[in-house]
């Protein structure tokens, strides 16, 4: 929690990690910076102050010099070396694919991800879903008036198996952890030039046939970049379902400040064991990703196994 200089006779300094680490990379004197975090503990935007307002620096030691690693990579001139003049056309990035460039190296760089997978049996799931959608009546088009999809069944799921473990529903902070009271579920829609995670508030208290329809009017809004940023910021989790490309399974990558997100994958007909005898059964295999900081091992599976009960039960779906 406090970070003391080497020196045994220096003051002693109370400062975040983070802090540390950045006034150590900059060069700053810890001392000469002002805290206002709680009990005058240093934190990063008194750091951040501090080295806008040029504020004291001290050289460090040689030994410790190390050069830093660029976090985009190598540069566009590095690269182009590597391929023959000609062999391929140059595409700039957009505003898009910066930010998302940035946000993800970000998220990956600075979040503690771990992971967590599980196989869900979805026989019963597919059943109801059919069910639903048989029972949606025609519009003068012939069109039903509603069709559900086993994504919206696992948005629904994802909010409710939060409600039940309330210690997952949660956001990291350096200084607190907020503890959310509605389920909001980011859905991951793929739009030309990139990807963006339109939010569904309070999942949990909207019907599947409810969270179907936003999902689809976010999901068309989004292809025409017409999404307000309160649509598409915050968030406490988000469901990335790669299974209509054929991905069996896959990790991905916390979109912050959200502490976890689903990796959902393909539902296929699998053998598994029952009462001691192989059968056949549809298993959709899913993977947790966690933010340590704000959700441990333990957290994470419990919160995983109520999302499986309630697929695998799916009339809790509906109570």
């Amino acid at each position: 929690m406090a970070l003391v200089t080497p020196d045994s006779g220096a003051p002693r300094i109370f400062a975040s990690p983070l802090a540390r680490r950045l006034a150590k990379e900059a060069g700053l004197d810890l001392s000469a910076v002002t805290g206002s975090g709680p009990h005058g503990r240093v934190i990063e935007r008194d750091v951040k102050g501090a080295l806008a307002g040029g504020g004291a620096r001290k050289p460090a030691p040689a030994a410790e010099a190390r050069p830093v690693a660029l976090a985009e990579g190598p540069s566009a001139a590095t690269t182009r070396k590597f391929y023959e003049p000609g062999s391929f056309d140059e595409v700039p990035h957009d505003s898009m694919r910066k930010a998302i460039a940035r946000r993800l190296t970000e998220s990956i760089q600075s979040v503690p991800h771990f992971y967590l997978d599980v196989d869900c049996e979805i026989d019963a799931l597919l059943k109801v879903r059919e069910d639903f959608n048989a029972a949606a009546p025609k519009r003068a088009d012939g069109a039903p008036e509603w069709k559900t999809s086993v994504n919206d069944y696992v948005v629904k799921a994802l909010a409710l198996a939060l409600q039940r473990v309330p210690e997952a529903n949660v956001t990291y902070t350096p200084e607190s952890m907020l503890k959310h009271k509605a389920s909001d579920i980011g859905v991951a829609v793929a739009i030309p030039g990139g990807l963006i995670t339109p939010i569904i508030r309070n999942a949990q208290a909207k019907t599947v046939r409810e969270i179907s329809e936003e999902v689809k009017e976010l999901a068309a809004r989004a292809r025409e970049r017409k999404l307000k940023p309160q649509e598409y910021e915050g968030g406490v989790s988000a469901v990335s379902n790669l299974g209509m490309y054929g991905i069996k399974n896959f990790s991905a990558v916390i979109n912050p400040p959200q502490s976890t997100i689903l990796a959902v994958g393909k539902g296929e007909p699998r053998m598994v064991v029952k009462n001691g005898a192989p059968v056949a059964a549809n298993i959709m295999s899913v993977t947790l990703s966690c933010d340590h900081r704000a959700v441990d091992g333990a957290l994470g599976a419990e919160l995983l196994a109520a999302f499986k009960q309630l697929i695998e039960q799916p009339m809790g779906l509906f109570a």
